[in-house]
């Protein structure tokens, strides 16, 4: 996997996830994948994405498959998850967990 600063094209995203690129373009317009620096309005050809948004990418994609859930969904629980993980890493990084 890519490190965080490493930045994937569309294209790049789609073929390491196997996901059909209109399936990434809706949630990327809806605003439930983020684009790593990109002006609003950016052409989807411009769009970037990061090593945390490939581990997005892939649990939503996970969730929507797995429990047939409705893109905002699975969104909602992938932030869930990912604070749940940043949460976990404070502790450990404090000697709590």
């Amino acid at each position: 996997m890519p490190d965080d600063d490493a930045c994937l094209t569309l294209e790049e995203l789609c073929s390491v996830c196997a996901l059909e690129r209109d399936w990434l373009v809706v949630r990327v317009r809806e605003g439930l994948v983020p684009v790593a620096g990109a002006r609003p309005g950016a052409a989807d050809a411009e769009w970037r994405f990061t090593a945390t948004t490939l581990a997005r990418v892939r649990r939503m994609r996970e969730i929507e498959r797995t429990y047939d859930a409705a893109p905002e969904l699975a969104a909602l629980v992938a932030d869930m998850l990912e604070e749940m993980d940043a949460l976990r890493a404070r502790l450990r990084r404090a000697g709590i967990a």
